[in-house]
């Protein structure tokens, strides 16, 4: 049930997954093998929602995170910049829209 060493998600690796993650990538995050990860699900046992979709399992990312104990996601200072220069176009175009009208 132990991972090999150098098998574990990293810090970093955990906050850029997509929205779903397939049951190799959740297993590693918990740090267990697939087959027990496959052997959790039949059992109902595995700690975070499941979805089937067809013979594949996917794991949504926030029930992951949330049963690894991380509840919310950093916010990084490039994000906020980005966020603050498109609140910023957003203004000028809507600035402009309304002038034209005026």
């Amino acid at each position: 049930m132990t991972p090999r060493s150098g098998t574990w998600l990293s810090f970093g690796e955990a906050f850029d997954l997509p929205l779903v993650v397939d049951l190799r990538t959740a297993a590693r995050a918990l740090g267990l093998c697939p087959a027990t990860a496959y052997k959790l699900i039949h059992q109902g046992g595995f700690p975070c929602s499941v979805l089937r979709l067809g013979w594949q399992y996917r794991i949504p990312t926030a029930d992951l995170l949330r049963a690894l104990g991380i509840e919310e996601r950093p916010v990084y200072p490039a994000d906020l910049r980005a966020g603050a220069e498109f609140a910023e176009q957003h203004h000028q175009a809507t600035q402009f829209e309304t002038e034209d009208y005026a």
